[in-house]
């Protein structure tokens, strides 16, 4: 007979087991290249979840319920607002780099006690700021952010907002959190976060606005509240991988505000100033919010959906060659390398302007197809607001390098009035346009020209600043043949869009994707092909790589 194996089972311990030990090996230090892997690829998922959102909120709403979609995107300004200028500003500028030189010194001691009292000091206030939203959502709505909401539209952006007014306080949480994760190096956690926000909102739409009942007991109705609970799940959910991704870590937490802290302290100091360089920007966005708002049902979501929309670009194009070229510029010029650091500064802005360009351009002419992507079917207001943010597109990615190059000489004073300026010069436009009937489509304009002055004056100034060598004879021919290099491009996207039009029954994301894709890629190649005739620098090390792939698979097709 076998022998029986008497050894007592430990399923409770072995799983245990397997959790810290899934935890541990997602929560080890990563290297920069990988970080920068997880960090692309969560970004491009939380980016597709949220079109997808955004697709499904649209069709649901746009058309059938456009007062319930006004109030519901109306309902996220002031809390986004409040978040955006209490929390976001204190990391953005001195939280990690504190935190990151009390553990070089081997301190962690302050280290920990200065992410307590932040921590804290940040909970209280946006806790504090949630009770006042809660309390004053209904002037809030009624003359700040949806003043031209019908009542029943007034009423449900109220009650939305009184709901989503938690998030400012969850937020700070989790951001304190993940921030120290990042500075720890510890990536994967924080990635998950935004993914799990958007899946949050993703039930709120499919399952929580047909009602929520548990064990019998109904407990919401439903409808596009629905939408707002999901709204503070995905939150809850961020909050929750947020926890998690501290196990290991060693956080001594402390429930006190420490004052005398150093480091703390440090960060205080510089709170305000960029808490003010951030809201003045949010200001614009309250003002077209409050606008929008008074010009029928759904011209509020469809100029936050053109918006956004017009976002996607700059983000990916200005902002990615902005950060990777600011170390660079910044060195350069701690070194004394003033001419080393204008050469880097032109091709950082010429490299800029050659990828803008066609993408805005391309975006002008299929602006029916990317608007297909977040409303079934599409839908002529939204794309008739975005032909009016296509030049916005171009312009505020080349705002991110010009700031960058002030900011490369420690100058934050110059971009912070210019952007005052600017806000101010578009919020009157935004109204002169409005008081003329010009509609969403006026708002776009607006932020378009106020998007063009705010780039023109900081480079004149960077120019002066640096006796008129910083954009000389050579840039301004690289941009001349660019801008020939786009127009030719933009023939090709308008014929290809002819050719290819949006068809009634395109009514489908797999039938308009294959679409777009063949319109945008024949308009690159020819790009391409114009840029290599005209010798356009940026052009023909892109032509060697495809040249190495191409190679390289027709050798391994061989083998």
């Amino acid at each position: 007979m076998a022998e029986t194996d008497n050894r007592p089972e430990q399923p409770k311990v072995r799983k245990r087991f397997r959790f810290k030990s899934v935890v541990a090996l997602a929560n080890r230090k990563l290297s920069v290249q990988f970080a920068a892997i997880v960090l692309a690829s969560s970004t491009l998922i939380s980016a597709l979840l949220g079109i997808f959102r955004d697709r499904l909120l649209n069709s649901y709403y746009l058309d059938t319920y456009p007062t319930g979609i006004d109030a519901y995107t109306a309902a996220f300004t002031i809390p986004d607002f409040l978040f955006f200028i209490l929390t976001s500003g204190a990391l953005a500028v001195s939280f990690i780099p504190v935190f990151n030189q009390r553990l070089i010194a081997g301190n962690k001691k302050s280290a920990w006690e200065l992410s307590s009292s932040l921590l804290n000091l940040m909970a209280l206030l946006t806790l504090a700021a949630s009770v006042l939203i809660m309390l004053f959502a209904d002037p809030l709505v009624r003359y700040v952010v949806g003043p031209g909401l019908d009542e029943s539209g007034t009423i449900l952006a109220i009650n939305m907002m009184r709901v989503i007014a938690i998030n400012p306080f969850l937020f700070s949480i989790s951001t304190i959190l993940s921030s120290i994760q990042q500075a720890l190096g510890r990536f994967v956690f924080y990635a998950l976060a935004p993914a799990l926000y958007n899946i949050g909102i993703l039930i709120g739409i499919v399952w929580f606005t047909g009602g929520v009942n548990i064990f019998g007991w109904q407990l919401f109705d439903g409808g596009i509240m629905g939408v707002a609970l999901g709204v503070v799940l995905g939150a809850v959910l961020q909050l929750f991988v947020s926890l998690v991704g501290l196990i290991g870590l060693g956080f001594d937490y402390e429930f006190k505000i420490n004052w005398k802290n150093q480091g703390f302290r440090s960060v205080l100091k510089l709170l305000p100033a960029r808490s003010l360089d951030q809201g003045v920007d949010y200001i614009n966005t309250i003002v077209t919010t409050n606008l929008s708002s008074r010009m029928g049902a759904g011209a509020l979501r469809s100029y936050n959906q053109a918006y956004s929309l017009s976002q996607m670009p700059v983000s990916l194009v200005g902002v990615a060659i902005s950060t990777a070229f600011f170390p660079k510029l910044t060195e350069e010029l701690c070194e004394g390398k003033e001419a080393q650091y204008r050469k880097t500064f032109r091709t950082a802005l010429s490299t800029i302007i050659w990828i803008a360009m066609p993408v805005a351009i391309i975006a002008f002419f299929a602006r029916g197809y990317v608007v297909s992507f977040i409303k079934n079917g599409g839908d002529t207001l939204i794309a008739s607001i975005l032909a009016t943010l296509i030049i916005s597109i171009f312009a505020n990615s080349v705002f991110h390098i010009a700031t960058r190059g002030f900011y490369a000489h420690q100058d934050t004073r110059t971009p912070f009035i210019v952007s005052i300026l600017s806000v101010g010069m578009t919020i009157m436009l935004a109204i002169i346009f409005t008081l003329l009937g010009c509609g969403p489509e006026g708002l776009g304009w607006a932020q378009s020209i106020g998007a063009v002055v705010e780039v023109i004056v900081l480079l004149v100034l960077l120019q002066r600043r640096s006796n008129h060598q910083l954009l000389d004879h050579g840039f301004w021919r690289s941009f001349l043949k660019i801008a020939a290099a786009t127009a030719v491009t933009g023939c090709v996207a308008y014929s290809m869009t002819k050719f290819f039009p949006l068809m009634a029954s395109d009514d489908s994301f797999f039938n308009i994707f294959p679409k777009f894709c063949l319109i945008t890629l024949v308009s690159l190649v020819v790009y391409l092909i114009a840029g290599r005739f005209l010798n356009i620098d940026q052009v023909q090390p892109v032509l060697e790589k495809l040249k190495r792939i191409v190679t390289k698979k027709s050798k391994q097709s061989k083998g």
